[in-house]
C-alpha cells in the first residue's frame, strides 16, 4: 500500500502470483476510506483469482511508514496520512482473514531473502532508491527490526548537515542528496541555468520528472541528466560502502524504481564507488547485486511474513 497505488496479489509458494490487482490509493483519503479500498481490493482479488474466503490464510500489508507488527499499530505513515492507528483490526474487522503489517521495504527484503537474490544469504542490506531511499536488515536470516521497529531507516542517515531540510526535519540526510527527487531537483536547477537537456522535452514540459524519463535521457547520452544521476552513485555508492564497513554483511541488494529503471548503468557505478571505499577484508565477503523481483518482492515477502507470525506454509 502506497501513498499513489495499492498493489494486492494472490500468492503462494509453489504457484507464486496467482492473480494481480492494481489501483490508485484514494487521494487525500481518511483511515476509514483506506481501510475500505483495501477490503475492495482484496475481496476483487480473491474473485478474480476464482477463490473462495476460506482459501486464504492471511492478508498480509506492507505500509511505508513506522509501524509495530506485533501490536498492529502504524506510529506514523505520512504518506497516507495515517498516525498512531490500529490498522491490523480496523482491516479484519471487514475482511474477516488475520490480517499481518509489516513495513513495505522490510517486506520486499523478507521477499528477495526467500525468493530472489538473498536466498542462501545469512546478512544482508536491502536498499529501495525511488522517490527516496528506504533501507532494511536481514541478520542470521531473518529481518531485524530495532527496538522501536525503526531499523534499516538508512534515507535518513546526515551525510551533509549543511543541506536541505528533510521530510523527518533533520538537514542533508541522505535521501535529499541521491534519491530520484534529488536527482530531479538538480536537473532542475539545471535547466534553470540553461544548461541543455532533453529531460523537459521526455517528460513534457511541467510535467514530473519521472524515472523512466531519466532512464531515456541517460539512454540518450543527455550530459546534464547523466552527470546528476552519476553523482547520486557515487553518493549511494559510498555511503553503503560505510555501512558494509560497519554490518560486515554478505550481500548488499539494490531495488527501487529508480535502480529498475536505470539497471545496470546505475548498479555499476554505484559498485564502483562501493568497492572502492570497502576495507580490504570486508571486500572478501561481500556483493553488491540488483533485485530482480521489482515491486513483485514485497508481495513474495508476504508469505514469509505469514509464516513467522501465523507459523503457515503457504
Amino acid at each position: 500500500m502506497g501513498g499513489t497505488k495499492i498493489l494486492a496479489a494472490v500468492i503462494n509458494s509453489k504457484e507464486g502470483i496467482i492473480a494481480r490487482v492494481k489501483k490508485p490509493t484514494p487521494a487525500g483519503a481518511k483511515p476509514g476510506a483506506l481501510i475500505k479500498a483495501l477490503a475492495e481490493v482484496v475481496n476483487q482479488i480473491i474473485t478474480e483469482a476464482g477463490l473462495k474466503l476460506k482459501n486464504i490464510k492471511a492478508v498480509s500489508l506492507g505500509i511505508p511508514g513506522s509501524l509495530n507488527p506485533f501490536t498492529g499499530r502504524v506510529g506514523l505513515a505520512p504518506n497516507l496520512g495515517l498516525k498512531n492507528f490500529f490498522i491490523k483490526d480496523q482491516l479484519e474487522k471487514l475482511v474477516n482473514i488475520p490480517v499481518l503489517i509489516e513495513n513495505d521495504v522490510n517486506l520486499g527484503a523478507l521477499g528477495i531473502k526467500e525468493f530472489g537474490v538473498g536466498k542462501n544469504k545469512k546478512n544482508m542490506l536491502v536498499v529501495f532508491v525511488g522517490t527516496g531511499i528506504g533501507g532494511a536488515l536481514i541478520f542470521d536470516g531473518k529481518i531485524y527490526r530495532g527496538s522501536s521497529f525503526t531499523a534499516g531507516e538508512i534515507g535518513h542517515i546526515v551525510i551533509d548537515k549543511n543541506g536541505l531540510k528533510c521530510g523527518c526535519g533533520n538537514y542533508g540526510c541522505f535521501e535529499t542528496v541521491a534519491s530520484r527527487l534529488a536527482i530531479v531537483r538538480n536537473i532542475k536547477l539545471d535547466i534553470k541555468a540553461k544548461k541543455k537537456t532533453i529531460i523537459t522535452k521526455i517528460s513534457g514540459k511541467n510535467k514530473p520528472i519521472k524515472s523512466k524519463a531519466i532512464a531515456a535521457a541517460v539512454k540518450a547520452n543527455d550530459k546534464v541528466v547523466v552527470k546528476r544521476v552519476s553523482d547520486a552513485c557515487e553518493v549511494i555508492g559510498t555511503t553503503l560502502a560505510s555501512l558494509t564497513n560497519l554490518l560486515n554483511v554478505d550481500e548488499v541488494v539494490l531495488g527501487g524504481g529508480l535502480i529498475e529503471a536505470l539497471g545496470n548503468f546505475m548498479t555499476l557505478k554505484i559498485r564502483t564507488a562501493f568497492n572502492q571505499n570497502l576495507l580490504a577484508e570486508t571486500a572478501k565477503a561481500v556483493k553488491l547485486v540488483q533485485s530482480k523481483l521489482g515491486d513483485d518482492a514485497a508481495l513474495y515477502g508476504g508469505i514469509v511474513l505469514a509464516e513467522e507470525f501465523l507459523g503457515l506454509k503457504v
